[in-house]
């Protein structure tokens, strides 16, 4: 290990900054270097200090060589009997193992290793892509966070390397960073095999398709190029302060996605729908597909297209409330039908098209408490308001946080403003409360589709949560926002990552579901993730050590977990001799 300095100007003033760097000698006699320390700026007193450590610490760590298990010697040689000491045993590097083995078997049971060796061949050099985009994947699934993290810490702590027949090499910071440019061009392909691959585990089925949109922000500021993706825009968030892109994914009910698309961060809802209609008519073949989306997504226009295709393209969309306004004096005269407990609906043809108002009891009653817990705040902030003496603009600015701290219960409320002849007051609108408890826990969907049930129009409408428990995995789970990359190519790349995590995600979170509901994919990865791989080190009486790799032995509910996925554990690794060198 040894000190590197790292030279910034700021200010007309340079700086610098000390780091601590291991070289470690790879496969191929290659010297990979690690970033193992971050100092900062140090005086001369702290250099010197960090330099006489390090120089104890190399003289303290003798290199080694690997030798043979059992070397040749005569017969009855007394060399050939080798003692082992172990009074002086010792046990290095414990690293994560359990989890990452679970990724690699879901990781090969979807044929990804001979799927990437093909497209992702080794470097002139030797660097095994197809490896490193596994270990990408792995971390973004088991412990998500920068590249620069997995090159820092991660790979030393966890057992990829040793489940992959790799080194250090694999960690390698700028190859972390290289590999994002070779696999977006595969995008396509590997959406095809894993539909294949989903089809012959599960007999999934791609009929019904769920579609929606999320955005991720960025910790990095503008200005960019025109045409990067990069944009401000309405953040979901919460995030408007921080530049966007926007992501539009399809998924099937079982949350397996057929694709996604990265789209400038100021694009509206409305104009995505009408491509990728394209996208999967000519990816997949045109076919009888029924899409689930939710309201604001599809425009008139776009409907009317999806009805005039052939064959036409069957949908089930949510409406703005406003067109329930429309439409009430049709529906008050139809009768409510039973769709499943609790909820029930009402059907009504209307221009080609099925409208379906659904009344759900449990909304009604979360709606209900929303709504009075809201309009409770504000009732009490505007007596408060009363009471005070406020000038006219300080009274404007407090109704207007008032406002934005409870937005549905304002339109509740009608506000008068102080004149010369009036005071300040504020009163029940109770036509708009009428109206307000009327539609509560009510839905209005709208669609083409024709011969099927209420409940089942009411089954595809719920599926739509799939889509949000999608985002929810890749946001939370999966690490994928916020995003650090500056180059446009690896951003996409970056979230392409995130998605090739998702799709195993979801692949053991299938397997776990038919086990059990309340399995999930981070449950079964914590408790495997538990199983630690460590080097134990016996000193032999002739100066060697042998040298035994072993994962900790699974425990009882470990064992079952197992059992129930149908996995058996690897054989522990074979056992390595090394023997030091002569340090003199």
């Amino acid at each position: 290990m040894f000190l590197r300095c790292t030279t910034r100007r700021k200010n007309g003033k340079e700086h610098r900054y000390w780091s601590i760097v291991e070289n470690k000698r790879c496969a191929g006699n290659k010297i990979v270097q690690r970033h193992v320390l971050y100092l900062g700026q140090l005086d001369d007193q702290q250099f010197a200090n960090w330099e006489t450590t390090l120089q104890i610490c190399d003289h303290a760590e003798a290199p080694a060589r690997t030798a043979e298990l059992f070397p040749t010697a005569s017969p009855g040689a007394d060399e050939s009997r080798v003692r082992l000491d172990l009074s002086r045993m010792q046990l290095r590097r414990p690293r994560q193992w359990g989890a990452c083995w679970l990724f690699c078997q879901v990781y090969e049971e979807l044929g990804l290793p001979r799927f990437w060796a093909e497209r992702l061949p080794p470097s002139r050099k030797g660097t095994r892509w197809d490896l490193i985009l596994q270990t990408l994947c792995a971390y973004r699934l088991i412990a998500p966070g920068s590249e620069w993290r997995l090159h820092r810490h991660w790979f030393e702590h966890s057992a990829m390397g040793d489940l992959l027949g790799g080194d250090f090499s694999l960690a390698e910071i700028h190859r972390l960073y290289e590999c994002h440019d070779l696999v977006l061009q595969h995008k396509g392909a590997l959406f095809d095999h894993l539909t294949q691959r989903w089809k012959d585990l599960f007999n999934a089925r791609f009929d019904v398709l769920l579609y929606d949109l999320t955005s991720t922000y960025f910790e990095s500021a503008p200005p960019f190029p025109e045409t990067d993706k990069r944009k401000f825009g309405h953040s979901r968030d919460q995030r408007g302060d921080c530049v966007q892109v926007v992501i539009a994914l399809i998924v099937t009910p079982e949350g397996f996605p057929l694709g996604y698309e990265v789209m400038p961060g100021n694009t509206s809802d409305k104009t995505t729908l009408k491509g990728f209609l394209e996208k999967i008519e000519k990816q997949y073949g045109k076919a009888r597909r029924i899409w689930v989306m939710d309201r604001g997504i599809p425009t008139e226009e776009t409907l009317q297209e999806m009805r005039a295709s052939d064959p036409p393209v069957l949908y089930l969309v949510g409406t703005p409330k406003g067109r329930l306004s429309q439409l009430e004096q049709k529906l008050v005269a139809l009768p409510w039908q039973k769709a499943r407990e609790a909820v029930e609906v009402k059907l009504l043809a209307h221009d080609q098209e099925i409208y379906v108002l659904a009344k759900s009891l449990d909304r009604v009653s979360k709606e209900r408490a929303m709504r009075r817990r809201q309009f409770k705040g504000l009732w009490q902030r505007l007596k408060d308001l009363e009471q005070m003496e406020l000038k006219r603009d300080a009274l404007l600015l407090k109704l207007g946080a008032a406002r934005q701290q409870s937005p549905a219960a304002w339109r509740l409320v009608k506000i008068q403003l102080p004149t010369a002849h009036k005071k300040f007051g504020f009163a029940l609108r109770k036509d708009k409360l009428r109206q307000v408890r009327k539609r509560e826990g009510r839905y209005l969907l709208r669609s083409n589709l024709s011969g099927k049930t209420p409940e089942q129009m009411w089954e595809f409408y719920l599926q739509l949560v799939e889509v949000e428990q999608a985002f929810k995995h890749l946001k939370g789970d999966l690490g994928l926002r916020p995003i650090f990359h500056q180059k446009e190519e690896r951003i996409e790349a970056h979230i392409f990552i995130a998605f090739l995590a998702y799709c195993v995600h979801v692949t053991l979170g299938r397997r776990l579901k038919h086990l059990a509901p309340g399995l999930t994919t981070r449950c079964a990865l914590e408790k495997l993730g538990a199983m630690q791989m460590i080097d134990v080190h016996v000193p032999t009486s002739d100066g060697r050590e042998l040298i035994l790799s072993r994962y900790t032995q699974p425990e009882a509910e470990q064992n079952l977990l197992l059992e129930k996925l149908k996995l058996k554990l690897p054989e522990q690794p074979p056992p390595k001799i090394t023997a030091a060198q002569s340090t003199a």
